[in-house]
């Protein structure tokens, strides 16, 4: 069964370029969680002011019926998914999802935050994702790599640790 993986991690740890990598490598449809974002959220962003779970919730719906949607056919869909609560959603109707939490140091992200431009998360708002983070626990599907590196690196880490935690691609 082809995979079906969640690329997350806090804004600038690479999501979207290591998700639209890693779905091409694999030959999978990709979808970029960002674009599912109603207006007042970015605008919100934007401001400079965190989402909170009344704005996330149908966000992640729309997300988690996308990951329903794609059935045995698997898919790479970068999204946040910062807090364990959120995880949950996101398998409540797909239960093989398979996280791919890539993970830095908040100075490596806030230098690459800083040198990012046309993107509607200040990097202000850096430290509040870090707080909001609930790293991955033992019971949920999915690795953490390291995002200290190029992204072609990263997405052949990813890919690695997806094939050996049997992330879908046996």
């Amino acid at each position: 069964m082809a995979p079906l993986v969640v690329v997350m991690g806090v804004c600038g740890s690479g999501k979207s370029t290591v998700g639209a990598l890693l779905a091409e490598r694999l030959g999978l449809p990709y979808a970029e969680a960002d674009d599912l974002h109603p207006p007042a959220n970015i605008a919100k962003m934007a401001a400079g002011v965190p989402l909170d779970d009344a704005d996330r919730a149908p966000w992640l719906d729309l997300i988690a019926a996308w990951l329903a949607g794609q059935g045995g056919k698997g898919g790479v869909v970068a999204c946040s998914a910062l807090r364990r609560r959120y995880r949950d959603r996101l398998r409540a109707d797909a239960s093989d999802v398979f996280f791919l939490h890539l993970d830095g140091s908040e100075e490596l992200i806030g230098r690459r935050l800083a040198e990012r431009v046309s993107h509607f998360m200040p990097p202000a708002l850096l430290r509040s994702q870090f707080e909001a983070l609930d790293p991955l626990e033992a019971d949920e599907k999915g690795v953490t790599v390291s995002v200290d590196a190029p992204p072609g690196e990263i997405t052949r880490r990813a890919l690695a640790a997806i094939a050996g935690a049997g992330g879908g691609m046996e």
